[in-house]
């Protein structure tokens, strides 16, 4: 061959592979490669354990699991049994080719395929017919599919979509359908079943038994110890090794995180989830015991979330406690359900009060009855308690208490931090009042564990993460890590009245500080507690609103509170909350939680916020000018020039005198006074309780219905006189209920102490 015609033939052949090359690049642009099948969406734990697994779009067991995740000895196995050059062909490999025409043309039937793994994920995303145009269809393919894929993602493509008879299609769905296993885990003996099922995936199936398997994988494991494919040992072993193929259900754990965590991460085959498997099945165990005695009570349903505090990752999420229960709605998922707090809330209010200097822990708060213009919060016990500290009201969780400090601090304040700070339910409301701190608005458990973790965390808020991959989070201030410190002094009282009243639950009480809260009507009870480490938020009730009369948050929730805080961090007591460097010692008086003055003498430290706690001194007492009998009192006015002493008076609020007053009470009042002084005082007027300023009150002609006269005054007022459009009505004793019959029309409403001392109001009245 000259050289010449050698120059030819290159030319020739390098013009057909390019034309060849071009055409294919044509076809590829003009007959792209599809998208595999969908997948089953997998939800896994922080450890990759699989949590719950949904059917695919078609309807398939259809498990994604990257090539990490399959054992090697079930690719290795695989790799030797489909194709042993895979890593060196191109997708069609001719010396198989041709060894399979020549081997069926000498029988005359088909004895061996030609198709490589490439060839065979091909047939997979286009099934048909096996004609020869389908093969050569085929074989295109099978070029794309190595033109645009590694071979490791070949491979991995093909072990998740190999069928293995019915629905059920990949390694990984196979692997934990019929052996219960993850795909990482399966030994010689199953991979060789594996591998050799697709082939037969109607007689092999596992649903007919396991003898003809059996016999099958044996066959093949005699063949791998003459090619020395593993130790003789090891194939010896799977030799000997039953098969055992038993109905595997998928994992349901957390579903109702599942279905949120799926409809969130919609492109995603597998979830990494935040779940602690370990700490979610201790919360399933004891949700369900509780949840069999609670039914006992007509209360059906339960929510608990667990958050690790330092990631505010969820560790644990139970949404109800069956769901599969349709009769109690099951389904419902309770973690996201908006329900009422109850009292829940108290801790935020407080926290911004200490902000803003109104409170610290020993501060005294009145515990009285009020009114807010027409509003008249109440105790959960019906019973005032007179002067309290700070630190007991929030204990004992009195709502009188954490009203007046509500209206301190502001409702749009209030309600701000919260819709700022991830509670959805309280930005479709903007006119909310008072009542908001005592459940009035609605909140989720997701929600409460997103509060109560910024308390765990020196006051700084970050939403909630299910997702183990997600670090990045994103904090807001809440409160000062002083005002956080001094909530978690308050919560972690023992002696309060929400502690359980069995001797099970408080055999060991954690080392928390918690709160509780029950709503109106008893619908529903919270407990809520955190420690260093973990915060936990329980809810109890019934999704259909039914109210229970046991139900309530220290009796219902708190034993499931500290039963999951007992086995999941039963040492946590071992490291507790130091005072941050926001917050200093003080010596307070006992009587009102001030500084003292040279008149107090029950002194006891407090923690106080330098630069912002009140530093006004103590007035607890007062010193009075009385007669040497003690029965008048005497101004600077009319003091006379002898026959008189000095004497040290409780300084009461007019709110708390009138409250001892009407409740006999006894307490050091100070004497009547002078009833020879001229002078007139100014301040310290009285304050008219009923009727409200300004209000139209509707009532029913000729239904004799009357109007409530009530008003508080100083502790040294003895008499009240009341008048009625300026015409005088009734003299009465201060705190004294009085009623009269108003006229339609606007009324003027004052009135007068024996001081001289005068408040007016406006009402309006209409008859219908």
């Amino acid at each position: 061959m000259n050289k010449v015609k050698a120059k030819k033939i290159i030319f020739r052949s390098v013009l057909s592979v390019f034309i060849l090359w071009v055409l294919f690049l044509l076809l590829n642009f003009i007959f792209p490669l599809r998208e595999p099948p969908g997948w089953s969406v997998v939800v896994n734990d922080k450890d990759g354990n699989m949590l719950h697994a949904f059917l695919s779009d078609d309807d398939k067991w259809r498990m994604h699991a990257g090539l990490e995740e399959i054992g090697p000895v079930m690719v290795e196995t695989i790799i030797y049994k489909e194709d042993n050059y895979f890593y060196y062909h191109y997708g069609i490999n001719p010396v198989s080719m041709v060894r399979a025409a020549f081997n069926n043309t000498i029988a005359g039937r088909k004895t061996s395929g030609a198709s490589t793994i490439t060839m065979q994920v091909a047939r997979l995303l286009y099934p048909a017919k096996r004609t020869y145009l389908n093969k050569f269809i085929e074989m295109f393919r099978a070029i794309q599919l190595e033109w645009k894929f590694s071979k490791k993602e070949i491979l991995e493509l093909y072990l998740n979509l190999i069928p293995y008879g019915g629905n059920v299609e990949g390694v990984k769905a196979a692997s934990v359908l019929y052996f219960g296993i993850q795909p990482s885990k399966l030994n010689l003996s199953q991979s060789v079943s594996l591998a050799i099922i697709p082939n037969r995936p109607n007689s092999l199936s596992p649903k007919k038994g396991s003898k003809l398997l059996q016999k099958e994988r044996d066959k093949w494991l005699k063949r791998m110890l003459q090619d020395k494919f593993q130790s003789a040992g090891e194939i010896q072993n799977a030799l000997e090794e039953p098969i055992v193929i038993e109905k595997h259900y998928v994992p349901r754990m957390v579903p109702h995180l599942a279905n949120k965590l799926k409809s969130s991460n919609a492109k995603t085959a597998t979830i990494k989830s935040s779940i602690d498997k370990s700490i979610q099945q201790k919360c399933e165990a004891i949700a369900y015991n509780q949840h069999r005695k609670l039914r006992l009570k007509n209360i059906h349903n339960l929510s608990v979330l667990v958050i690790e505090n330092k990631s505010r990752k969820v560790r644990a999420y139970l949404g109800s406690p069956d769901y599969s229960d349709q009769e109690h709605a099951g389904q419902v998922d309770g973690c996201n359900a908006v329900r009422s707090p109850g009292s829940t809330l108290k801790p935020l209010v407080y926290g911004l009060a200490i902000d803003k200097g109104i409170i610290t822990t020993a501060t005294m708060l009145p515990d009285v009855p009020v009114n807010y213009s027409g509003y008249s919060p109440e105790n959960f016990d019906d019973k005032c308690n007179g002067l309290v500290s700070a630190g007991q009201a929030l204990a004992y969780s009195l709502n009188i208490p954490a009203v007046s400090l509500l209206s301190q601090v502001g409702v749009p304040h209030f309600t701000d931090k919260l819709r700022r700070n991830g509670f959805e339910a309280i930005k479709s409301d903007q006119e909310m009042g008072l009542s908001v701190i005592l459940g009035g608005c609605g909140v989720r458990v997701t929600e409460m564990g997103a509060l109560f973790a910024a308390f765990a965390n020196n006051g700084v808020y970050a939403p909630l993460s299910y997702l183990e991959n997600n670090d990045s989070i994103r904090t807001s201030p809440l409160i000062s890590d002083a005002a956080s410190f001094l909530i978690t002094e308050m919560l972690t009282k023992l002696v309060r009245p929400d502690l359980p009243n069995n001797y099970e639950s408080s055999l060991h009480v954690p080392k928390i500080a918690w709160k509780t809260g029950t709503s109106y009507g008893r619908r529903d009870a919270w407990s809520i507690g955190y420690n260093r480490k973990y915060t936990i938020v329980v809810w109890c009730g019934n999704f259909n609103g039914e109210g229970v009369p046991e139900l309530t948050g220290g009796d219902i929730a708190t034993p499931v509170l500290f039963d999951l805080f007992n086995a999941i961090d039963y040492n946590s007591s071992s490291e507790w909350y130091l005072p941050p460097a926001s917050v200093d010692f003080r010596l307070v008086c006992s009587q009102s939680g001030l500084p003292p003055s040279e008149t107090c003498t029950d002194i006891i430290t407090d923690y106080f916020l330098p630069q912002i706690s009140n530093s006004k001194k103590c007035t607890h007492l007062r010193e009075v000018f009385v007669s040497a009998d003690e029965r008048f009192s005497y101004c600077t006015r009319c003091l006379p020039e002898s026959g008189y002493k000095t004497k040290m008076c409780k300084n009461l609020p007019p709110s708390v005198t009138a409250f001892y007053q009407l409740n006999n009470i006894t307490f050091e009042q100070v004497p009547p006074h002078n009833p020879e002084c001229t002078r007139l005082f100014s301040d310290n007027a009285p304050v008219i309780t009923s009727p409200v300023n300004g209000k139209e009150y509707l009532l029913e002609k000729n239904a004799g219905q009357q109007l409530q006269l009530q008003c508080q005054v100083e502790s040294d007022i003895h008499w009240i006189y009341w008048y009625i459009n300026d015409k005088f009505h009734k003299r009465t004793k201060p705190n004294e209920v009085t009623f009269f019959t108003p006229d339609a029309g606007a009324i003027k409403i004052s009135c007068s102490d024996d001081k001289g001392r005068n408040e007016d109001i406006n009402v309006t009245i209409k008859y219908y």
